[in-house]
């Protein structure tokens, strides 16, 4: 079966992480290019002042924008993500949304700088913002992208030895 923005989208606010830290995952975009998120502060998810755990809040906004560049470059990159970072600004309350961009131009630089193994680190920001359009959070995560050893070797001629597995 073949993964779709939607089902992604789905899975990720039912697996158990998600699911019970009030996290919604409300769209992946047919071309990978953006995801939104909430989180739902309720009795789990809120801290002892009753606003937004900030667990909670950095963990809405852990694996989006890897899995954006992930999706757009394909199966010949790792991807991971690798840092982050948050500075809250404001409590949270009630329903806090996130949004996530990687416009295509920004993996295609992510896809030339890899080339040929290099590895590359990438910054991208988002806010976290509640229902008012307040920013409660803004949040940095770095992503390391580099080509997959198999593609790499191959691209230089050396077949023989591009047969290693996908996770190299």
């Amino acid at each position: 079966m073949r993964i779709t923005p939607r089902r992604l989208a789905l899975g990720m606010s039912l697996w158990a992480p998600n699911l019970w830290s009030g996290i919604r995952v409300r769209r992946f975009a047919d071309d990978w290019t953006s995801a939104t998120v909430e989180l739902h502060v309720n009795a789990l998810t809120r801290n002892y002042v009753k606003t937004a755990f900030g667990g909670s809040m950095s963990a809405m906004t852990d694996p989006y924008f890897f899995m954006l560049v992930m999706h757009q470059l394909g199966r010949d990159y790792v991807v991971w993500d690798t840092r982050g970072e948050i500075e809250f600004l404001k409590p949270g309350r009630g329903v806090l949304t996130a949004r996530f961009e990687v416009p295509r131009a920004k993996a295609e630089e992510l896809r030339e700088r890899a080339r040929g193994g290099t590895k590359v680190r990438e910054w991208f920001e988002t806010e976290i913002v509640d229902r008012s359009g307040d920013v409660v959070a803004r949040v940095r995560r770095e992503v390391y992208v580099r080509e997959k050893k198999r593609v790499t070797l191959a691209a230089a001629g050396e077949p023989g030895r591009a047969a290693s597995s996908d996770a190299d």
